[in-house]
């Protein structure tokens, strides 16, 4: 890897499941452990992962190039240690959020090269979206709005700092890319003396493609999770 990234290995140590923290059931992929990803993870092919993706390979250096959440990382195949290339965000979602590693993982295993239609749906219109609605509902659209709905300018600037677009939503709103062609806008309501914030977060309608509805609910909890960790940064 070239001289300008800085590299994390992963601690297989490092178990406590997604669903776990957001309170999905029994059943859920979620709760599988990170080594089970990580096994078929070593077992794939990374040929076949970057020509279903449309991200380079280095066939030589054995490591992926993914943009995720603004900033380009290289993944090593088959041990999953992640670099990050040189920028000015600050803080490295891939490198230290548990959450964030499975998700990406699994988009590796299981995702595929997309681009929406144009148009963005609600987490409830997504299909299952109902099942993990709930959850979604507490750990990512109340979470924002308790956060951010009376702190709008201490939004705005996390959102331009991560290089966001600014959308014509709500009181405020930003768009961003989580992964290459799969776009996510938040958006927030002010409150004031009558009434409380309130938030939305929607997808780009090609997010079924590549993700289930509890990738989504994760997917939100990452985004929410980061943006307090970039304010630190801006």
């Amino acid at each position: 890897m070239s001289s300008d990234v800085k590299t994390t290995t992963f601690s297989t140590a490092e178990t406590e499941s997604v669903g776990d923290k957001l309170g999905y059931g029994k059943d859920s992929k979620e709760r599988l452990p990170w080594e089970h990803y990580l096994s078929q993870y070593q077992e794939s092919d990374p040929k076949e992962i970057a020509a279903r993706l449309g991200i380079s390979y280095d066939e030589e250096q054995k490591y992926f190039t993914l943009k995720f959440l603004g900033t380009v990382y290289q993944i090593s195949w088959p041990d999953f240690q992640v670099s990050h290339e040189a920028d000015d965000m600050g803080f490295y979602p891939l490198e230290t959020m548990v959450y964030a590693r499975t998700l990406t993982i699994r988009f590796l295993l299981n995702g595929a090269a997309s681009q929406s239609t144009g148009k963005f749906k609600t987490y409830r219109e997504m299909p299952w979206g109902e099942v993990y609605l709930r959850q979604f509902d507490g750990r990512c659209i109340k979470r924002l709005a308790f956060s951010y709905g009376n702190r709008i300018k201490d939004f705005q600037a996390i959102m331009e700092h991560i290089h966001c677009v600014p959308v014509k939503h709500g009181d405020i709103a930003y768009q961003l890319e989580i992964f290459p062609g799969y776009l996510v806008q938040m958006i927030l309501w002010e409150g004031d003396d009558e009434f409380p914030p309130s938030s939305q977060i929607l997808f780009s309608d090609n997010f079924p493609i590549s993700f289930q509805a509890e990738d989504m609910a994760v997917m939100g909890d990452v985004i929410i999770g980061s943006l307090k960790s970039f304010a630190k940064c801006v």
